[in-house]
């Protein structure tokens, strides 16, 4: 084991470089995805080390539950032994799990709430749209999703902003967008320094939608035009105070401003990885390479460890 146990706790750090390069190099989809995999690739990798040092440290603690021959001077001689840090390790480890349950069930709590409460909202079968005042307009996941959105936002913009700001919503829902961003604020719960992955996979699903929306109306100023009013829109009805309705939280605008900008610029590459000689191409190999080394210094510690009992314990 030595000290590899250690490093797909700190390898993360190698993925912060492409955060933003991802963000203004790579297609949206491409960024989203990309983004996502690296963070529950290393997620789950710090969360098993963390086992794996809590079993170490404690496997010498009397009134442990584990095996007697854990215990073993063999063992103790063969793999790392500190019962602080393995005590603190599987006490990180617990919070960790709480942390992410919590998330989760707020997660589907809020969401079986939401769909109860607009069980009977007027409104086709995709589309409900609310009798408020405050501006909004988001997607609730779910078989089937559906897209709300007051009359306060549909009141505020054209005929043709509306049909940018739905066919907005609907990319989130035809894209599963909630599952990248409930991965990743799981993975940044189970290790904080993905938290800036999970801030760039939000900007992205947003980037992405915007994209979509743009193609399914045919016209990029018209889209960057409704995702503006609606921002503005929104911002001064969280101003004036207008914004107290709880079903607007759901609403996620982004980085109006460089969403805007990216619109009125030309359509991303669709190639699904930067080139190599590019700053971000050398960004993605940098992120790809700690995800790769994390998961093998988790696998190479745990292969280790299992070894090592097997080794000691009597069939």
């Amino acid at each position: 084991m030595g000290f590899f146990v250690f490093l797909p706790l700190v390898l993360p750090l190698t993925a912060l470089p492409i955060s933003r390069l991802a963000e203004q190099h790579l297609h949206p989809r491409s960024a989203a995805r990309l983004l996502t995999t690296i963070s529950v690739v290393m997620a789950v990798c710090s969360a098993l080390c963390l086992g794996l040092l809590g079993v170490v440290g404690t496997a010498q603690i009397p009134g442990n539950p584990l095996p007697d021959s854990w215990s073993d001077p063999e063992v103790r001689a063969a793999v790392p032994f500190h019962e602080i840090v393995g005590t603190a390790a599987l006490c990180l480890l617990g919070l960790l799990i709480a942390a992410c349950a919590l998330i989760a069930v707020r997660h589907l709590r809020i969401r079986s709430r939401a769909r109860r409460a607009l069980a009977t909202a007027p409104g086709d079968l995709d589309l409900a749209v609310l009798p408020d005042d405050s501006p909004y307009a988001y997607a609730l996941p779910g078989a089937p999703g559906r897209i709300v959105v007051s009359t306060g936002m549909l009141d505020s913009l054209s005929c043709d902003e509306r049909e940018a700001l739905l066919a907005h919503e609907r990319a989130h829902l035809a894209n599963h967008h909630h599952r990248y961003l409930l991965a990743t604020q799981l993975a940044s719960c189970a290790n904080p320094f993905l938290r800036p992955l999970q801030q760039a996979v939000a900007y992205g699903a947003e980037r992405w939608a915007d994209e979509e929306a743009a193609q399914a109306v045919g016209d990029r100023r018209l889209t960057a035009r409704a995702v503006a009013k609606a921002a503005l829109v929104s911002h001064g009805a969280a101003a004036h105070g207008l914004g107290a309705s709880p079903l607007a939280a759901f609403a996620a605008p982004g980085p109006i401003p460089r969403r805007v900008a990216a619109l009125l610029g030309p359509v991303p590459t669709s190639a699904n990885w930067p080139p190599a000689h590019s700053p971000a191409g050398l960004a993605a190999m940098v992120a790809a390479a700690g995800a790769a080394a994390s998961a093998l210094s988790a696998l190479n510690a745990a292969v280790a460890l299992l070894l090592v009992l097997k080794a000691v314990t009597p069939l």
